[in-house]
């Protein structure tokens, strides 16, 4: 690879292509769709993982109201009546 005029080596990026293997069950990617499955991946962590933050001092509030709806939107059992 003849070296650019700016001064430094760039980067050959077939090895990188060659070596970046995803696979997940029966999910298999090679080359650029590995790479951007995982770069997709770490962005979707990130972006829940702030959801979770910010929303993190409403959690046991929701889980109450959760628990409250579920006590009203199921009907009444009678073997459980006293």
């Amino acid at each position: 690879m003849p070296s650019p005029s700016f001064g430094f080596q760039v980067l050959d990026p077939r090895p990188i292509l060659k070596y970046s293997r995803l696979r997940y069950g029966r999910l298999e990617a090679r080359g650029v769709p590995a790479i951007l499955f995982g770069v997709a991946a770490i962005v979707l962590a990130t972006g829940v993982a702030g959801a979770v933050r910010r929303a993190a001092s409403l959690i046991p509030e929701t889980l109450r109201e959760a628990r409250d709806f579920w006590r009203v939107a199921r009907p009444p059992r009678p073997e459980l009546a006293s």
